[in-house]
């Protein structure tokens, strides 16, 4: 069958419908399964840069393009007209001039050639034009449906399926300025500019798509930092992965730490040797950040994201649970350690990096700032920014931990419950001091690139914030996020929060305890069962034995052998005459474990994170450092 005619802009269809879907295979079925979607396009100037609802979304230079190219058509076709009839006259003998009517001919001929060729630069001229506009334009995105801004006539929307295109060629209509509430758009990031601003979108989708939630996430890598409420974000991870059967890229031998404060390396992971997991999902144990490595063992379309909490709060925080590392070990007070520790401060000595800069170090940068040389803050905390940015998508804030939680279940695409959470190894209240104004400042001071990212990252959260949610909106959904909290913990908290840990009656649900801190527990309603029980256990685990019941599931061989060896090796010790700790004595199997080593660590040190090479360690050294390096198992 030859193929149609083009047709001209005034005479094509409003839309054209093409489907290789095998579903498809007849007209009425066609019909039915195909989308019936209406937007028009415009462009506007000067608009805000945040759009919700779009609307006549076209290109501004169309309608001088289309009414020239009407009138020329239109003059082209009367002189097709005239040209008919003249030849009509000459057939029927009425042509008087056979010389007068070739040069009129003639004329006719080169007043056609003359309009269509005006007609054709007009089109390639509006084309440029506009191919320009759609080159400064990024895409924009309907969950994760992808509408092209292409030029007039050739408007592509893809719609779920690769097969399924929408080609829209609409009449031009007057712009509309849109409201300010209007311009508010969580799948639109980036601003799209000040001078040329696309504004518009979709005026009529059917319920299929305009309901059509996103993709959630499932390939995740979160960067564990210390002290920021991180421990909670890896409760809410482990229970979205449990929950689905997703693989987590632990740490090998049933560590909870991957080798930290090592430089991360994949065979870290436990699978990755014996290539015993085809994919991992999730990465969220502490190590030190060390992109190339991670990128070896998550999948391409990984995300990654990461918390800071303000370092003043979080170096009080520190000097109690890390008292007992050598810089903070001879100082009386945290004042003392900031006015006279720090000149003996050691950068050699195992486990100092905890006392400065520790979230520049997480994130794989030298942490000590060399003071007396001008410009060292600036530079490094500017290339630690950039490096950061380049990394990560997301970077969340302790202190706006709801707010944090909205904006990683919007990037996730997840819903409510599945960030929904209690704090967990969390300090009593009586383990907290206030600072003052002036040791707030000394801190500052002594952290200046923790300082520096906490700065930069915390005016990038609310840029982000008022960019894709609002701030009215995100206090709407921060309260829906409470009001469920709420809910949660009377159904399954006995006390209603938080106790000491003397007080949690369930050994399996006792949290670690170290340093100078007391970190609470929780104790579970009695009565409940079936799902209800699991999902309120699951909520207040702590991380050690979290990892310990992942570790089992997804290697049980493994955890095995390793239960049997653990069983010879208590056999063997002899009895303890230590005097224990009865916020301890109820910690069984691995937490124990872990506890004896951190005892050890105390008394011995170990190699110094900052002299590791840049390849860290070959697998072969992993078995030794196990038991000298108890550090690796802080939560």
């Amino acid at each position: 069958m030859p193929p149609s005619p083009r047709k001209s802009i005034k005479e094509r269809e409003l839309f054209s419908l093409t489907s290789s879907l095998p579903c498809c295979s007849n007209d009425k079925m066609l019909s039915e399964k195909l989308l019936n979607v209406q937007f028009t396009i415009k462009i506007q100037r000067t608009l805000p840069t945040e759009q919700r609802d779009w609307v006549h979304l076209r290109s501004s230079h169309t309608p001088v393009v289309e009414e020239e190219m009407r009138s020329q058509e239109e003059g082209a076709l009367k002189q097709r007209a005239k040209g008919k009839q003249k030849v009509a006259e000459h057939q029927h003998g009425r042509d008087e001039s056979g010389v007068e009517r070739r040069v009129q001919e003639h004329h006719q001929h080169l007043k056609l050639s003359y309009t269509v060729n005006k007609v054709k630069d007009s089109r390639k001229e509006a084309r440029g034009k506009v191919s320009a506009v759609k080159a400064a334009l990024p895409k924009v995105t309907l969950g994760d449906d992808e509408l092209d801004l292409g030029v007039p006539g050739s408007v592509v929307l893809q719609l779920g399926h690769p097969s399924i295109k929408v080609v829209s060629t609409l009449p031009y209509k007057p712009p509309e300025l849109l409201s300010t509430n209007q311009l508010k758009s969580r799948n639109s990031p980036a601003p799209l500019g000040t001078d040329s601003v696309v504004a518009g979108v979709i005026n009529e989708v059917k319920s299929e798509v305009a309901s059509a939630p996103c993709r959630p996430k499932n390939h995740i890598v979160f960067l564990k930092t210390h002290k920021t409420a991180s421990s909670t974000i890896l409760n809410i991870l482990y229970r979205y992965g449990d929950s689905r059967n997703l693989t987590f890229a632990l740490p090998l031998n049933k560590h909870s730490q991957l080798f930290y404060p090592f430089f991360f390396a994949s065979h870290f992971v436990e699978g990755v040797r014996s290539r015993s997991v085809k994919e991992f999902n999730i990465m969220c144990n502490h190590m030190r950040f060390r992109p190339p490595e991670v990128r070896k063992v998550m999948p391409q379309d990984t995300f990654y994201f990461s918390i800071l909490k303000n370092p003043v709060a979080m170096m009080e925080s520190i000097f109690i649970y890390y008292k007992s590392i050598p810089a903070f070990h001879k100082a009386r007070s945290l004042d003392d350690f900031l006015d006279n520790g720090w000149r003996g401060y050691n950068t050699s000595l195992p486990n100092n990096h905890y006392a400065r800069n520790i979230l520049t170090f997480d994130f794989g940068f030298d942490n000590n700032v060399v003071t007396d040389t001008p410009g060292d803050l600036e530079t490094r905390g500017a290339k630690a920014i950039g490096a950061i940015e380049q990394d990560f998508h997301l970077i969340l804030i302790s202190e706006y931990f709801d707010e944090s939680m909205i904006l990683l279940k919007r990037a996730l695409c997840w819903s409510l419950d599945d960030v929904v959470s209690f704090k967990l190894n969390s300090r009593s209240e009586r383990t907290r001091h206030m600072l003052s104004p002036h040791t707030a400042d000394k801190i500052r001071a002594w952290n200046a690139l923790d300082w520096q990212l906490y700065l930069h990252f915390n005016i990038t959260f609310w840029r982000r914030v008022d960019a894709t949610v609002g701030r009215e909106e995100m206090r709407r959904e921060v309260t829906r996020l409470q009001e469920r909290r709420a809910e949660l913990a009377k159904t399954c908290l006995k006390d209603g929060g938080a106790v000491d840990p003397s007080q949690v009656k369930d050994a399996g649900l006792k949290p670690f305890q170290y340093g100078a801190a007391i970190i609470q527990g929780y104790n579970l309603n009695p009565g409940l069962v079936g799902p209800t029980k699991t999902h309120c256990q699951n909520l207040v685990t702590p991380e050690l034995q979290y990892t310990d019941t992942l570790y089992t599931k997804q290697f049980p061989e493994l955890a095995a052998r390793q239960r049997q060896a653990a069983k010879l090796v208590a056999s063997q010790r002899q009895p303890s005459s230590v005097k224990v700790n009865p916020n301890k004595a109820a910690m069984t199997g691995p937490v124990r474990v872990r506890e004896a080593r951190h005892s050890r660590t105390a008394r011995s040190g170990h190699r110094n994170p900052h002299a590791q090479k840049q390849n860290d360690l070959p697998s072969s050294a992993l078995s030794k450092i196990t038991a000298a390096r108890s550090d690796r198992n802080m939560p």
